[in-house]
């Protein structure tokens, strides 16, 4: 493989490598096994979003929000009537903080999109103006990249950017991924099989390739990630749109109680203001989740960001948080990618030593990787002194291929030969030699446990040249699971979620996985016609469902499934079907997803518990305030003690908006996750934030009235 370096002024432009979307957050932020932490909340966001945040103030934008809209009207209404009577302190005061308590609920919005404005200004310096190099017929011509169509035909080599999404026709090549995954290494892409995905705005590194342009300009992986993180094609979620539909009707509720309050006042002998009576319906309907519920949506689509998971709706977000069933891949996501060398068993005659010495001479020539952990095995457990080829003079080395499946060499009078099972067998007895009984005893064991043998043999030759071949003992290569996965899986199972290992491997292999890596089931011998059926058994109990796939065939299921991860190294047409996209290609960040998706649930039902009983104490406060002084038991609703009934009044609207801003933080950083089961997880956030929603406002207004008391001409 040759690397170009010189670079040609009318071919396409190059990129410079720029910071992936996720490359600000460190390690120490990302997700910990057992609990899913929260994103980064910088303070000082708060005054770089307030220009926003005073934009949003658009009426047709609150609208979007009714609860907030509400607010917006009743500062408008309190602004006029002050206007009226400008030298009332009172009705001032009630104006400024309830277009302070409007304007904080648009900056807890500014800010969560603020965060992805940013991660999208990094995706755009990804992009470049490309000339494309575009194939009619055998020659080439060479247009702008924003005119290249579906189907289109496009050269690549060496220095060249991408023009858009497309996949490897013809060709193999190094990629420079970079500017989208954050990962230096480039990777291989090339015709044929599940790797032959590019994106747009990639650098290729060497060699050439021709690719089938397969999305619209404007449309390339890069303009939906854009999109998707700076919030423009964010819908709201079916979770979300009924939440908010209950606090419109809330906010109805509370606002025909408003309107029939004067003539009741008028009755009694006292007379409303608006002011008062905006006062106390700000204050009765929910404003805190109000204010909240669209941040907490964006923040949960930024927080998989954060970890290189691209969601394409806000939607697939929220199915992740109520998947009940996870169908994993044994491979690469619950054990190593390769099975590896567990041990040597010395047949009747010989000893482990001698079987880890002629196991190990015969894998040099083995650049498998499971031959590679056979050397390993023999150097860590053995103390045997890695050696080279180079090193044997005189030797014939016999590299392991696919058809003989075996490697092993002859040298020093000596043949070594390690392998399959069949293979090894047929190449003793071709030697003259026999199999001993054990050897096979051995081998079904290993067979048995979920493992796969492989024989080591020798055949030492005689002065005379005679020798007779025979086997020394068996390789037990296993896959080798994952650290910590049993672990993982005991936490999703007190959560309530079913894990499914999915394998290609025999009923008897998988099954001794499964026990070993502690999933709930397993399926062997899996086709993509049975992961889609088992996805459809699974709905049809109403369960969700949660996968990941990379290749053309896994496209089904993973349209079929309710959260389907596809991998950014799969191809196009696994990344169309599914409604995820990890950047990092890495099928165990599933579990990840699933606990952000719980993370995102878990929040919002904690911001709307505090948000309701939070309101209780402002009832305490406001209630007295207008009535006591025409019904004087009323006074002992006033267990606050406030002194005085504009205090109250200005207290809980003051109160009102702070605790807007207070819960900022929160909304965008998330109630921290713990993996346990749903009736814990609810006992423990109604003592949380249902009692703490209801004491904090006491002791919240009651200080807010002390420091009112103090100011002269108030108090």
């Amino acid at each position: 493989m040759t690397t170009r370096t010189d670079k040609h002024e009318d071919a396409m432009s190059t990129a410079t490598p720029t910071p992936a979307p996720h490359s600000d957050v460190s390690a120490a932020h990302r997700a910990t096994a057992g609990r899913v932490g929260g994103g980064l909340f910088d303070p000082a966001q708060l005054v770089r979003s307030l220009p926003d945040a005073i934009r949003k103030l658009d009426p047709r934008v609150m609208v979007a929000s009714p609860v907030m809209f509400v607010v917006l009207v009743g500062s408008v209404l309190t602004t006029a009537f002050s206007c009226l009577h400008p030298t009332e302190w009172f009705g001032w005061a009630i104006s400024a903080w309830l277009w302070l308590t409007v304007i904080f609920a648009n900056l807890a919005e500014a800010v969560a999109e603020g965060r992805g404005k940013a991660q999208a200004d990094t995706l755009r310096k990804a992009k470049t103006d490309t000339v494309a190099r575009r194939l009619t017929g055998a020659a080439e011509e060479r247009v702008a990249g924003t005119e290249l169509r579906i189907g289109d035909l496009v050269v690549c080599e060496a220095g060249d950017v991408i023009p858009g999404d497309g996949d490897v026709v013809e060709g193999v090549a190094s990629v420079d991924e970079s500017a989208i995954t954050g990962e230096s290494a480039p990777v291989i892409r090339e015709s044929g099989g599940d790797r032959s995905a590019v994106t747009g705005g990639t650098k290729v590194l060497s060699d050439r390739v021709i690719i089938k342009i397969t999305a619209k300009p404007g449309e390339t992986f890069i303009d939906r990630m854009i999109n998707l993180v700076e919030g423009a094609a964010r819908q709201k979620t079916p979770n979300e749109i009924a939440l908010n539909i209950l606090l419109a009707s809330l906010t109805i509720v509370f606002l025909l109680a408003c309107a029939t309050l004067p003539p009741f006042a008028e009755y009694a002998g006292t007379h409303l203001t608006m002011v008062v009576l905006v006062a106390l319906l700000v204050c009765l309907i929910p404003t805190t989740i109000g204010a909240l519920l669209s941040a907490i949506g964006i923040a949960g689509m930024d927080r998989l960001v954060q970890r290189n998971v691209l969601a394409m709706s806000g939607r697939a977000v929220e199915a992740a948080g109520d998947v009940s069933t996870l169908l994993l891949d044994k491979t690469g996501t619950i054990t190593l990618g390769n099975r590896q060398a567990a041990e040597f068993v010395p047949v009747r005659g010989t000893t482990e030593a001698e079987v880890a010495d002629a196991a190990q001479l015969s894998s040099l020539a083995d650049e498998t990787p499971e031959g590679r952990s056979i050397v390993v095995l023999a150097k860590e457990k053995y103390g045997l002194r890695e050696r080279h080829q180079g090193e044997l003079s005189g030797a014939e080395w016999v590299a392991f291929t696919a058809q003989t499946r075996m490697s092993g060499v002859d040298v020093d009078g000596r043949k070594v030969r390690k392998g399959a099972a069949g293979s090894v067998i047929a190449w003793v007895r071709g030697q003259g030699g026999t199999v001993t009984e054990d050897a096979a005893e051995i081998a079904d064991r290993i067979s048995a446990s979920g493992g796969t043998p492989l024989l080591v043999a020798a055949r030492d030759f005689a002065p005379d040249g005679k020798g007779e071949a025979r086997v020394l003992g068996v390789i037990h290569l296993k896959d080798v699971v994952k650290d910590g996965m049993r672990e993982r899986f005991e936490e999703l199972r007190r959560m309530g979620i079913k894990t499914v290992m999915i394998t290609g491997d025999n009923p008897l292999t998988a099954r001794a996985i499964a026990e070993e890596a502690g999933v709930d089931d397993f399926l062997a011998e899996a086709t993509p016609e049975d992961k889609m059926a088992l996805i459809r058994r699974e709905q049809a109990g109403g369960k969700l469902v949660a996968m990941t796939g990379d290749g053309t065939n896994d496209a089904p299921a993973l349209a079929q499934a309710d959260v389907g991860v596809a991998m950014n190294t799969g191809t196009s047409a696994a990344k169309e079907a599914g409604n995820m996209v990890d950047l990092d290609s890495n099928p165990t960040k599933l579990i990840e997803i699933v606990e952000i998706g719980k993370q995102l649930l878990i929040t919002r039902g904690a911001l709307t518990t505090f948000s309701i009983a939070n309101d209780v104490a402002k009832y305490f406060a406001i209630i007295p305030a207008l009535f006591a002084a025409v019904y004087p038991g009323l006074d002992r609703l006033n267990i606050m003690g406030l002194s005085s009934p504009d205090s109250a009044i200005l207290s809980a609207v003051i109160f009102n908006a702070l605790i807007i801003i207070a819960l900022v933080p929160l909304a965008l950083r998330g109630v921290r996750y713990r993996p346990v089961s749903a009736d814990k997880m609810l006992r423990r956030n109604l003592a949380v934030y249902g009692l703490g929603g209801l004491v904090a406002p006491f002791i919240g207004i009651k200080l807010i009235d002390l420091l009112i008391s103090l100011i002269p001409g108030i108090g």
